[in-house]
């Protein structure tokens, strides 16, 4: 047991306490406000500074005249006393301003994470987190909370997987770990919001259809994938499927479940593009026939189906290239295709946008805007024409690069 400072007495406890609690603001010190002090306390303080009178109930003490009557006391200077008596003295100003460095760090962590400088509309999402307060006191636990988060969202579109079963396969077997209502299930549905435009829901029902929009629970046979000129080899039942239907000029629609077991099969080694919008696969079948070069349609946002072709077809060697719509949501969908597939853009520059925008010059809003990953300049081309172009105005231009790649 330690025995107890000599200073260390009762009647002087609000001194000590009023000092200590000074010094710990980080700023320095000239005077000292202490008090209310009783009767004794007051008589105290006179005989520890030397006094001819009773001080105030909450006198003002000048901190050198105190700091000088300590020493004189004990030997030690005031803010060794006060140590010694209730503890280490705190720095708080160097304690906030380390904080809010933490808080900073944290933020531009995960403003450039590979996961979000890949689809910039992240960087909304991001911007939401810190602007409601996200971290908590701990930036530590903040940031596990977000790795968990960004773990998430770099996994998806999921394969069709059940919540349960796609929580335990990336969050370390922890199958509740997306269960409707836990804090990293708001914020990755957060994300999907902004990802998709669409309000976060407030309800149990549209929770549940944003994660089937990223492939959460996908049914095995609605989900399916729209491609022409599709010409794998192999004698698996996709294989022969797409063969089938590409030598006869037709359109191949291919289920998840399908995707699932395609048998064998080895895609195409050469150039394989990929259109946002259906008409587009019409238009080259229509001019190339059973000719037709591979083609791949998103139908939009892509569907967990066209993420597992597109990325079967890249792990075959197949060189991926993509093209879109020229508007806010075009834009996004495809930055999404470019992070989860490896395609490139084809035709989905700023002077691409700025040459198609010139036919039609009184063409609709682009909506929200987003930066473009692959052209840092296409987004201000899209706010400055406030134009948006769609695939079909430049089909003809899509159709002419693909007349190289006809079959036969």
């Amino acid at each position: 047991m330690t025995d107890r400072h000599p200073l260390d007495r009762p009647e002087l406890r609000p001194l000590w306490s009023a000092v200590h609690d000074r010094l710990s603001t980080g700023r320095p010190a000239s005077r000292i406000r202490s008090g209310p002090l009783d009767d004794a306390g007051r008589e105290a303080l006179a005989d520890l500074i030397g006094l001819d009178r009773l001080p105030a109930a909450e006198p003002i003490i000048p901190f050198a005249v105190l700091d000088a009557a300590v020493l004189d006391a004990c030997g030690r200077p005031v803010r060794d006393v006060v140590t010694a008596i209730l503890g280490p003295i705190q720095d708080r100003a160097a304690l906030r301003e380390q904080k809010a460095s933490r808080r900073d760090a944290l933020w531009e962590w995960l403003a450039g994470h590979e996961v979000v400088t890949a689809q910039p509309a992240l960087l909304e999402w991001v911007g939401h987190l810190r602007a409601n307060g996200l971290v908590d006191r701990s930036p530590d636990r903040t940031r596990s909370l977000l790795t968990d988060a960004l773990t998430v969202l770099g996994a998806l579109p999921a394969g069709g997987e059940p919540l349960p079963v796609l929580a335990a396969r990336l969050l370390d077997g922890d199958s509740h770990a997306l269960d409707d209502g836990t804090r990293l299930s708001g914020v990755v549905l957060r994300a999907l919001a902004l990802l998709h435009s669409t309000a976060m829901p407030d309800a149990a029902e549209g929770r549940r259809a944003l994660w089937s929009r990223a492939g959460v629970a996908d049914d095995d046979l609605s989900t399916s994938v729209l491609a022409v000129g599709l010409r794998p080899e192999g004698e698996g039942p996709v294989a022969v499927i797409s063969r089938t239907c590409a030598d006869a000029g037709h359109p191949v629609s291919l289920t998840l479940a399908q995707l699932r077991t395609p048998g064998r099969f080895t895609g195409p080694a050469g150039p394989v593009h990929i259109t946002e919008n259906p008409s587009v696969l019409a238009l080259a079948l229509r001019r190339f026939g059973p000719r037709c070069p591979p083609l791949v349609c998103t139908a939009g946002w892509p569907n967990t189906a066209v993420i597992h072709l597109l990325r079967r077809l890249a792990d075959d060697g197949a060189a991926l290239r993509y093209h879109g719509d020229f508007d806010g949501e075009g834009i996004r969908i495809a930055a999404h295709v470019l992070a989860k597939t490896g395609a490139t853009p084809w035709r989905m520059s700023a002077d691409d946008y700025r040459a198609a925008a010139h036919r039609v010059p009184s063409g609709p809003d682009p909506g929200r805007l987003t930066s473009a990953p692959w052209d840092s300049a296409l987004a201000d081309s899209m706010a400055e024409l406030r134009i948006a172009v769609v695939q079909e105005v430049v089909a003809d231009l899509l159709l002419d690069d693909l007349t190289d790649h006809r079959h036969g």
